[in-house]
């Protein structure tokens, strides 16, 4: 039996209609992350659990979602409030203390170790207390077509043209390369050479697809690029530090792409599913993106235009070196649970090789040690890099696990996509950017 209920409110008319909506009372509840491959890996995940014959009744799961826009700020509201409208609730790394005082730890199965490594763990601890399950690894990957880059560097004569595009928009001749050697510099002149607006011979018509809706997840994105440049929020002694060469080269870089056409016209309303959108349908030649995009960008039924093209590799090299983002998804106990007890058990069982399994099968992207992963590598190749990626390129940004560590991502998603949009100058956007962050981390 399918269980699922989605949901659009603001957080308070939510509670109180989940309160009064017919799922059943004995049931395990679970606010999950609407949309994408977690859903997905979600559902297919209890489903599998509904149908062990070891499991009761009283304790099969049963899924809602808010929308994707506000969750954060609907599910504070909510747990704040004292709702017992879900047993089980998404938690992520950078709000695991904004939301520790409203939940419960919890204990995982006997395997957990063996099935995730400390590392992984550790994306759902706090005050040293394990408070979640981590269901899913978020990190960057870099995706490109394969056959056009590898088209590039046999071609003596768009090797030149590639000279000359990165010459006249970027200041420097260039000279394609392996995308696994890209600096930030060499995505840009790609990007440019394979936008037709400005190669005409050009196979697509963008050479990239920005994330530049004002998103605070879409900042993330943009994150790896001012960090390879030395950049972060704060220094060591606390001082905001975002009105930086750092943040400026970086904003200037989006925004130069985005004014010659190297990404579509209506970017600034791109996020994921937009983005994944226009690379599937063949008309991108690179992008950065989250890797739980790969499992659906591989996939032959999913993009068949682009199926037995696509590659991946870590984001671009800055002055200061490689880097991504990188946080956990997972899902905690939620304080005033009807059901403790079955959410106590799901939760266990989700950390078992058996759940890993068919989560990963379904699209999801859990960080499996090199034990586990071997299990699924076949079907989702796309996971064997996430725990070395993790270990040599991923960050987190000095403040990012705060408290107002999502306002801070709110407050730059709106001022730099002010900039992108042409509604206020660079120095306005870094200068409100510092002030915003100043009185939020004060």
């Amino acid at each position: 039996m399918k269980r699922y209920t989605s949901l659009n409110f603001t957080a308070l008319a939510c509670a109180a209609l989940l309160a009064t909506t017919s799922l059943s009372q004995a049931a395990v509840t679970v606010l999950g992350w609407p949309g994408g491959p977690e859903e997905t890996a979600l559902r297919a995940a209890s489903e599998a659990y509904n149908a062990k014959s070891d499991t009761a009744e009283d304790d099969k799961v049963e899924l809602i979602f808010f929308n994707r826009d506000g969750f954060f700020d609907k599910l504070q509201a909510d747990l704040a409030a004292g709702t017992d409208a879900f047993d089980l609730n998404l938690l992520a790394t950078y709000s695991i203390g904004r939301y520790a005082p409203f939940m419960k730890p919890i204990e995982l199965s006997d395997n957990a170790q063996d099935v995730y490594g400390d590392a992984v763990l550790s994306t759902m601890q706090f005050d040293g207390k394990q408070y979640g399950v981590p269901t899913d690894l978020s990190m960057h990957f870099m995706y490109y077509r394969k056959d056009l880059i590898d088209a590039l560097l046999a071609d003596e004569a768009a090797k030149s043209r590639y000279g000359e595009i990165s010459e006249k928009y970027l200041g420097e001749a260039l000279m394609p390369k392996n995308p696994d050697d890209w600096s930030w510099k060499d995505y840009a002149a790609t990007a440019l050479y394979f936008t037709k607006a400005i190669n005409p011979d050009s196979p697509t018509r963008y050479g990239t697809v920005l994330q530049m809706k004002n998103l605070l997840f879409n900042i993330m994105v943009f994150h790896s690029l001012p960090r390879s440049n030395g950049g972060d929020w704060l220094d060591a002694e606390g001082n905001v530090v975002v009105d930086s060469d750092a943040y400026r080269d970086a904003l200037k870089m989006y925004k130069l792409l985005a004014d010659n056409g190297a990404t579509p016209k209506d970017s600034l309303s791109y996020e994921y599913a937009e983005a994944n959108a226009a690379f599937g349908a063949g008309q991108v030649a690179a992008m950065m993106q989250w890797n739980a995009a790969a499992g659906d960008l591989t996939n032959a039924e999913t993009t068949p235009v682009i199926a037995g093209k696509v590659g991946t590799v870590a984001p671009p090299t800055g002055p200061e070196g490689r880097f991504t983002h990188i946080h956990g998804l997972g899902l905690g106990l939620n304080k005033n649970a009807r059901n403790e007890d079955g959410a106590r058990r799901f939760a266990k069982w989700l950390s078992t090789p058996e759940a890993v399994t068919v989560y990963a099968r379904n699209g999801g992207a859990p960080g499996l040690t090199e034990k586990i992963v071997a299990t699924v590598a076949e079907e989702r190749p796309d996971l064997v890099p996430l725990g070395d990626y993790a270990s040599n390129y991923g960050f987190v940004m000095n403040g990012g696990t705060s408290a107002k560590a999502l306002s801070v991502y709110e407050l730059q998603a709106k001022e730099f996509t002010g900039y992108w949009a042409g509604q206020q100058s660079l120095d306005e956007a870094l200068t409100k950017t510092k002030s915003g962050m100043e009185e939020l981390l004060k």
